[in-house]
């Protein structure tokens, strides 16, 4: 990479499956995200260090994994000291422009008390129409807050984030908010999925690359810039708008091969997830929680609809990136500026008969996109070496030359961006799944090498291992075998070498988790 610093900008989605690009999918049009990494690096390997939102988007901000920064589950907040600790603050101490655009997720927006933060529901007064920041080391921010507005859930009065808050004056008397819920077209019963007619000019895909774009054209280049640009797509509900919602036809669209339950196979928590009642008091967020993050089995149409949706999405997302690619080629910064590409987790999509996201790692779920180009990454590279969103904090901090603020559980990507050999061991995943989550409460450890993916449940010691070289589907687990057990040994090893300290004590949950 070049002595001078580097512009760094990390783009990022929503519930993004590894396999949802046109590189890894050509039944997906994702042209630009293909010639970022013709031009640059994707691992086929990166797995996310949680499977929800909150513990992964702070994972990347700070290096840690989840159980060291202490967000453990969405519903917890990022102590703002640990993330001003972050890359962007760090690299806002040495000389950078540090911004952040679209959905940034790392409090809790459905609290049960008023946080103080500028992403919680019941804090919105002090933050107004005329505050941009600073925000857990970015000098400047534009939020997404809801990011996903969901039909049973009336959107909140008065709107918070940048974006509501523009998105509801569009047209007259909240035109754009009556049009996003409208379908275009009749509806299949797919949970959660209906052909929008919201104005693509209006979606929040759209504005979050304006607003990228507008500020990179105003960026004043003899600083280093980095932006943080993220995505709040293609999380549900699948409400994709004209024309993208038609761009894949729902009965050209491939199913999983495995689509039905088959808790026989499985630990005992696959099934007590979906079976138990949220703990929540206010009866609102236990019904939104039972209701919104559970999905009723699909007919093959159902789903089919679902995910043609989902690829449009992606498809919306990709056409924005492109915007947002040829806007650095004309700035003229293209030959200083590293940018990734990845996503905070993934979505289940009807495999193994499940739907969006929950405690079950599989690699539909803990897999995820991530691509790179820049100056110093070689080109057209695939890279097989299980690595982590949580490596991004230390590759940034390499690429610009400067100093971790404390000890990292993340290793630096810059040694494979640059094609030389550095194998890595293994990835790991942890969750503490709060029992407001889905009624019942788990302590989650998965690791993850070249080969063997292993899941156990601390409090109960049961758990689920795969062999990825001949199962790639995840259909048998070894977990219990006696064949296997030196193989499980190893991988229970491996789990406990977890790098880093474990805090001693984790805070409670402020909101719905």
């Amino acid at each position: 990479m070049s002595t001078r610093k580097p512009n760094i900008i990390l783009i990022t989605s929503d519930q993004q499956r590894a396999d949802c690009n046109g590189f890894e999918n050509p039944d997906l049009q994702t042209p630009h995200l293909d010639r970022l990494a013709r031009d640059g690096t994707r691992f086929n390997a990166c797995m996310t260090p949680n499977l929800v939102c909150q513990p992964s988007r702070a994972s990347i901000l700070t290096g840690l994994l989840p159980l060291t920064h202490g967000v453990w589950d969405n519903g917890v907040d990022l102590d703002p000291k640990v993330g001003g600790d972050g890359f962007a603050g760090t690299l806002a101490r040495n000389g950078y422009k540090t911004a952040f655009i679209g959905k940034a997720h790392f409090a809790t927006k459905a609290t049960f008390a008023p946080t103080g933060t500028p992403e919680c529901n019941k804090s919105q007064a002090k933050f107004g129409p005329d505050w941009y920041g600073p925000y857990m080391g970015f000098q400047y921010v534009e939020l997404t807050v809801l990011g996903h507005t969901h039909r049973t859930r009336p959107m909140d009065r008065p709107p918070m984030g940048h974006y509501e808050r523009w998105f509801i004056g569009r047209g007259k008397d909240e035109e754009g908010y009556k049009l996003w819920a409208k379908s275009t077209r009749p509806e299949t019963g797919a949970a959660q999925t209906w052909s929008s007619a919201l104005p693509v000019a209006w979606h929040s895909s759209t504005w979050t690359a304006d607003r990228a774009m507008d500020l990179l054209s105003h960026h004043d280049q003899d600083k280093p810039l980095a932006m943080w640009v993220s995505f709040p797509d293609p999380h549900h509900p699948f409400d994709c708008p004209e024309p993208w919602s038609r761009l894949y036809d729902p009965k050209s669209v491939r199913l999983p091969a495995h689509r039905s339950m088959d808790f026989e196979r499985r630990p005992w928590w696959h099934k007590a997830q979906l079976e138990g009642t949220p703990q929540l008091a206010d009866p609102e967020m236990r019904k939104f929680r039972a209701e919104g993050s559970r999905t009723p089995v699909q007919t093959d149409a159902q789903l089919a609809e679902m995910t043609a949706n989902y690829y449009g999405m992606i498809s919306l997302i990709d056409h924005n990136v492109g915007r947002i690619l040829d806007r650095i080629h004309d700035l003229g910064m293209d030959d200083n500026t590293l940018i990734v590409y990845t996503t905070d987790h993934g979505d289940m999509l009807g495999n193994h008969g499940l739907y969006l996201k929950g405690p079950t790692p599989y690699e539909d779920l803990m897999r995820v996109t991530m691509v790179a180009r820049g100056p110093g990454v070689a080109a057209n590279r695939v890279v097989k070496e299980p690595v982590s969103t949580l490596d991004l904090a230390a590759t940034f901090y390499d690429a610009a030359g400067v100093s971790a603020p404390h000890e990292l559980q993340g290793r630096s990507l810059k040694p494979l961006l640059e094609g030389k050999d550095a194998p890595r061991d293994a990835a790991w995943m942890e969750w503490h799944v709060h029992p407001s989550r889905c009624g019942v409460g788990l302590q989650l450890r998965t690791v993850r090498t070249k080969r063997w993916k292993c899941t156990f449940e601390l409090a109960s010691g049961a758990g689920e291992m795969y062999d990825l070289e001949n199962d790639p589907t995840e259909m048998n687990n070894l977990f219990d075998d006696p064949g296997y057990a030196k193989v499980r040994k190893d991988m229970e090893d491996l789990m406990r070498a977890r790098p880093g300290k474990v805090q001693e004590k984790l805070a409670e949950p402020i909101g719905m988790a």
